[in-house]
Order: C-alpha cells, then structure tokens, then sequence
C-alpha cells in the first residue's frame, strides 16, 4: 500500500497529533525534515506536506512510511492531498528554498569513455553480478547484504560506483535516485539505484583498482537498468547547459534540474510507482494463484506498460515540449501511474499521453490511460489528448474522437497539429475526467 491509500480522517488525525507534540517535536519523532516547497493549510495552521503523509500512513497498515521512503513536492504529496480535500501552499514569499518539492535526484555518471571505464562497463553493468556468492559475499557486512538481497533477492544485481573523491556529492543519492550513465556524446543508459554503501574491499573484487591505481569507495545496485542513446545536446537542453556541453565528471542534481532531465525523459521508477501505490513495496510477499503456487515472490513486478524508459516515446514528447509557449510540462503519480504530460497553463489544464505507434493497439492503450489517469489528475482537466508521431487514420481518430479526446500529431519536425474533438463529445465525457477519491 502506497500514500494514495491515504484518507482524509488519516490526514485529519496526523494533524491533531501534530499540534499535540508541536511541529517540531513531530518532524524530531518520526525522522522527517521541514518542508521545502509544499504546506498543509488547515484552520488558520500551516503543516509540513510529506510528513504528514508519512505519518498518515501508519493508519493505513500500522507503520508510518519514513522520509527515505516515498518522495515528496508536486508529483506525489500534492495530488493526494488535494485529492482529499486539502489546501496545499508554497511557503511565505521570501522562505522557498531554490530546490523545488521533487525530491528524487539524478546522478549523471561517467562510464563509458576510456578504457577502463568500458571494461568495467562489460563487468559489471552489462552483466549480472552473482553478490551472494562467497567471493563477493565475504566483503560485504551483514547489513549490505541484507539490503542488497531486499532490493534484488535472487542473488544477482547490476553495479556501479565512485571513488573517495566523490563521497561528498554520494552522500546525498539515496534507492530510488535516477543514474545517467554518459560517455561518447551520449546518455549510454538510465538506471535506478537500488542498494548503495560504501566499501573499498567489495568494490576492488569487481574492479581491482591498478597498481597504484585508486579503489571505488562508494558503491551501488541498479534496481532497473535500460540503454539509452541521447545526444547530451538533448539532456543539456532539458537542464539548461549549453549544448556543448561534455559532462566531464559525476554531477549530481536535485530539485527544478533533476526534475526537468527525469520528467522530460519520461523516466518512470519502481520507487516513484511503489510511492504512487502501483507496484509492491520491497518486502512485499505476493501469494501466486493456486496453479502458479511453486514458489513465492518478493520482485516487483512492474505494469507491461510501464517502462523505466521509452526511447521513442521520451523524444515524442521532449520534442512536443519545445514548442511550448507560457506552460510548464509536469508529471503526476497516481494508482494509475504516471503520466507522461500534465499542462496548467493560461489555455486550462491539459491531460497529454505520448504514443510511440499509431496502431490500433497504442490507440486504445492511449485512450485508456488518459481515461485512468484523469480521475487523479491534481484539478479538474479541461482537456485530454493523445500525442502521435503522425497522423491516425479515420477509424482510430473517431474512436479517440467519441470520447472526447484531443489528438495532436507531429506534422514535421518540431511542427505539431492538434486535431479537436468535437465539443459536444467533450463536455458529454467531462463527468469521467473529474478527479475523485479512489473506490468513488
């Protein structure tokens, strides 16, 4: 159970435990910083966002979710809230903090550039490592191996890692953090960091430093691991670098940029659908049906259609998002899961899903999706709108069409052409895009 199983007398109850204990002394109990972007404004008091849920969720299952374990900020906290009738705020003009709520950080990692770096690629990214076994296990404490096999308990995991030089910037990425693996001009692969520690005698048996040479300090699992091949130009453009750009060393970003490269990249992570109450949480036993019942399973098993990242789709919709005008493109998470575009700008709030194909089949995946995802939206949606690489024929845009559902399709590069519904069929279907509490 994630924090969109969350009620409003949940909240309400947190909050009253909250002015009995004080602010402060709250955060202090249950292990949570202040704020940094986002406020529950309840009765004339104001009340820090990712907290409050946190502890909500003890109402939900008996255990409050701790700070690590779920993010925070615009994409999760947020539309639940308002979900449940909750004003959420900024803090006071003056106090916001240059990051913005999302808290999930991106870490660009160089690792495929010289030599050695490609060689330890083949190691130990391109292939599984087998950390349970004896030549491996012994290196590692009780408690690193404990967490490696809750993120990865058949044994086995994908690795990178960091030298002492970087223990500063590493001690800030957390599981559930986003990796950019670079090298050659391009973003080689995406990952999503799992287990991470540090130990210089695990590191050196899978990649024995030189003679001479430095051992890798700091090490972590890839919980997912996908290749990639985007031309820093294009992540440069989503971070506001110059296009030139090379990514010399590690970087690692939080806040507006990890936000901009991860959400225009349509990156999706375990973590953010486990917070979003679509996936298992770690440790979480499913029961097999009766004629599957040979063994059981702690591996998250996510949704076909959710990927950790879309090539195709990702340069749909970067392309798409060039030609904005005065609107900011956002993801929200949800029981549904996470959307590719959400828009609230001066043209009303616009639900965007961004297709690949123009088959019959991501037609009707489109339009499911944007159906689904509505009802979480954060406010009511005015619109909802399919993204094509090219136009439909007649039939898939009459299906799409008779449920109210704007089609916006790529003409020629970087050129877009939106064809409406009609508007009857729009405001027929308006009543379904409303947002509501999950089981109404």
């Amino acid at each position: 159970m994630g924090i969109v199983d969350v009620t409003r007398d949940h909240v309400l109850k947190t909050i009253a435990e909250y002015d009995d204990l004080g602010g402060e002394v709250f955060l202090a109990k249950y292990g949570f910083k202040p704020a940094r972007s986002y406020l529950i404004r309840h009765d004339g008091r104001r009340y820090d966002s990712k907290a409050v849920v946190g502890v909500a969720h003890r109402h939900v299952n008996g255990r409050a979710l701790g700070s690590g374990e779920f993010s925070g900020g615009a994409a999760t906290v947020v539309p639940v809230l308002t979900r449940l009738g909750f004003h959420v705020e900024r803090p006071p003009a003056g106090k916001e903090p240059a990051d913005s709520g999302f808290e999930t950080r991106l870490l660009v990692s160089p690792a495929f550039g010289s030599a050695e770096s490609r060689r330890h690629w083949k190691d130990t990214l391109d292939q599984l490592v087998p950390f349970a076994e004896f030549e491996y296990a012994e290196k590692l404490t009780d408690e690193q191996l404990g967490r490696l096999k809750e993120f990865h308990p058949d044994g086995q995991a994908r690795f990178w890692g960091a030298t002492s030089g970087h223990d500063g910037k590493m001690a800030e990425v957390s599981a559930g953090d986003v990796v950019l693996f670079t090298g050659k001009n391009h973003v080689r692969a995406i990952g999503e960091i799992g287990a991470i520690f540090r130990n210089s005698s695990f590191a050196d048996v899978m990649w024995p430093p030189k003679q001479g040479g430095e051992s890798w300090h700091t090490v972590y699992s890839l919980r997912e691991f996908a290749p990639a091949e985007i031309p820093y130009a294009t992540l440069s453009a989503l971070l506001g670098y110059k296009p030139n750009f090379q990514y010399p060393g590690q970087l690692v970003l939080s806040g507006k940029r990890a936000r901009a490269a991860i959400d225009g990249l349509l990156i999706t992570t375990n973590t953010a659908l486990e917070n979003a109450g679509v996936a298992a949480p770690l440790g979480k036993v499913s029961e097999l049906p009766v004629e599957r019942q040979h063994t059981r399973s702690t591996i998250v098993e996510r949704s076909a259609q959710q990927v950790l990242f879309n090539r195709d789709e990702s340069a749909l919709v970067i392309e798409f998002c060039g030609t904005l005008i005065d609107t900011t493109a956002i993801r929200f998470a949800s029981a549904a899961g996470i959307c590719d575009i959400f828009l609230d700008g001066p043209g009303g709030r616009e639900l965007i899903e961004a297709k690949s194909r123009v088959g019959r089949g991501y037609v009707r995946e489109a339009l499911a999706q944007l159906l689904d995802y509505a009802r979480y939206a954060p406010g009511v949606v005015d619109r909802l709108t399919a993204l094509f690489p090219e136009p439909l024929d007649p039939k898939e845009r009459w299906l799409l069409h008779d449920y109210g559902i704007d089609i916006i399709h790529r003409v020629t590069p970087g050129v877009f052409e939106r064809v409406p519904a009609p508007d009857q069929a729009r405001e027929q279907m308006r009543n379904m895009w409303q947002p509501r509490e999950p089981g109404h």
